[in-house]
């Protein structure tokens, strides 16, 4: 079974979730395009799908990388942790921003965790 790849996929589905989120925001709110302000919870949204777009750009290719040197069953939980991360960060940020650290820290710890294991794969693979 193609574990990352399956991560990789999840990865981009969770993100045009958030997009389909920051729609149905833009939608409830009346917020009209172009308009990037003005309605809280749109807000809200866009910034979940913002950092999640900052964060998912060094994540897909450090998670293929280090899937090229290390066993999926190591690879994969990392990128589950990315993944469970992302979602604690977009339910914290849409409830209450304060409380978006522990989210944004698992999926920020797991791309670095990542990217470490595809230096060193990359290196002394």
């Amino acid at each position: 079974m193609p574990l990352i790849e399956i991560i990789a996929l999840l990865a981009v589905t969770q993100f045009m979730y958030f997009g389909y989120k920051v729609g149905i925001q833009r939608r409830d709110s009346g917020l009209k395009a172009p308009a990037m302000t003005g309605h809280e919870g749109f807000e809200r949204a866009y910034r979940v799908q913002m950092n999640t777009l900052e964060v998912l750009v060094p994540f897909l290719p450090v998670l293929l990388l280090s899937g090229q040197y290390w066993p999926a069953l190591l690879i994969a939980p990392i990128g589950i942790v990315y993944l469970v991360g992302r979602g604690l960060y977009a339910q914290a940020y849409v409830s209450n921003p304060s409380k978006r650290g522990l989210g944004f820290m698992l999926s920020l710890g797991a791309v670095a965790a990542l990217l470490l294991l595809a230096l060193l794969g990359a290196v002394f693979g």
